[in-house]
């Protein structure tokens, strides 16, 4: 089924509005418009089959981590669907869950209290205070237009985020900072971080801001950006408390195999762990014996 661009425009538009009446969120919609419109870009003139959706897959493959090409395929295999061709759906790459966290990415304690320096330095409290709400509350960026005015003085906020409702808890020390930068703010209703025309601040706004602090911070720019606060909150939340079934809650998973994501450690622990056991017997920091094999702590 040939289509000239500006049909499979239409066809990209109209895919977002079923999303929208799915109730899906609009950083998904958006997303999802995104891999497809990419999809047809693709396939250019070519016939819609089966075949053509293989050889994208094996495309993005080449050109793409393996879990961005499988969040892409479930955007067009989602498409397909909706189209009323799920014939030509194609199965997500086979990926072995990883067991620890890349340390590149990983975003530590001390880098991010180095952040929060580094905008106090620049006199950006603002900034300050926003990175301080995602990291102790696990918030996404998306809703940090749920910490209001009225959420500071109740101490709890009420989350609406992808068709689920959550309460959002508020340590008292981030109530109090935040209370008090309302005040001199003079924000006396609605959202907390604004814009100056007081609309909720922008999630690339949030971005750019958070990535200015980098060089003074001596953070790696890799590791910055809102979902990585999201992350150091479950990873020390779950090393204090270690369970899991209740921050899948805090976080708003409704698997917990989302939340084991969040909770990788970098493999340093286990190092840690298998050198305690001490099941190694010709180690550099022992002694080996002069003569023969040697005995494990005196086992013959």
């Amino acid at each position: 089924m040939k289509k000239d661009n500006g049909q499979y425009t239409d066809m990209v538009g109209s895919y977002g509005e079923y999303l929208r009446s799915e109730e899906r969120s609009q950083n998904t919609i958006q997303k999802y418009q995104r891999d497809v419109s990419a999809f047809f870009q693709y396939l250019g003139d070519r016939k819609l089959n089966k075949t053509e959706v293989m050889l994208w897959k094996e495309h993005l493959s080449e050109t793409h981590a393996p879990t961005s090409v499988n969040s892409m395929l479930a955007a067009v295999n989602g498409f397909l669907d909706w189209y009323g061709k799920s014939q030509c759906k194609v199965k997500p790459l086979r990926i072995q869950r990883a067991l620890y966290a890349k340390p590149e990415k990983e975003l530590e304690e001390a880098e991010y209290r180095r952040l929060i320096n580094a905008a106090e330095r620049k006199g950006n409290h603002r900034l300050s205070l926003l990175v301080q709400t995602i990291c102790s509350t696990g918030i996404r960026v998306s809703e940090l237009k749920y910490i209001t005015v009225r959420a500071v003085k109740a101490g709890r906020a009420e989350v609406d985020c992808k068709g689920k409702r959550r309460v959002i808890l508020l340590p008292r020390d981030l109530c109090i900072i935040l209370g008090r930068f309302c005040d001199r703010e003079k924000i006396k209703e609605g959202v907390v971080f604004r814009t100056k025309n007081g609309r909720p601040l922008d999630r690339s706004n949030i971005w750019k801001m958070m990535k200015s602090l980098c060089e003074s911070a001596g953070v790696d720019r890799g590791k910055v950006f809102p979902h990585n606060l999201r992350h150091l909150f479950a990873k020390i939340y779950y090393r204090i408390k270690k369970d899991i079934s209740r921050l899948a809650d805090i976080l708003g998973h409704s698997s917990i195999n989302t939340t084991r994501i969040y909770t990788m450690e970098n493999g340093t622990e286990h190092i840690k762990q298998l050198d305690s056991m001490h099941l190694v017997c010709f180690g550099e920091q022992k002694r080996i014996p002069q003569e023969g094999f040697p005995s494990c702590d005196g086992a013959a």
